[in-house]
């Protein structure tokens, strides 16, 4: 029997020492999917995002990047600002 029946995916992935991976993993694939959409929307490339940004393609790259979780808050700021959209973060409870 599995000691994981019955519970639900959150508190397997706590209990394997995963949750916070994971997590980072999910927001960072929806941050990166945003900010792609919003330059697609204002048709803006990679290299008009880093002018824009004042910084390099690469720190661009790292944005879009689904899998690098390690942007900044700066950046993102940077970023949001290039496109001229708001930035914002929300911390709450979730409805199960």
């Amino acid at each position: 029997m599995s000691k994981h029946i019955g519970s639900n995916f959150d508190d397997f992935l706590k209990e394997e020492s995963m949750h916070e991976e994971v997590t980072a993993a999910a927001v960072k694939r929806v941050i990166a999917w945003q900010f792609a959409q919003a330059m697609k929307a204002q048709k803006v490339s990679k290299t008009e995002m880093a002018a824009r940004m004042h910084t390099s393609r690469m720190v661009v790259n790292r944005l879009l990047d689904e899998s690098d979780t390690s942007v900044t808050l700066a950046t993102l700021a940077r970023a949001s600002v290039a496109l001229g959209t708001p930035l914002r973060f929300e911390l709450g409870s979730r409805v199960v």
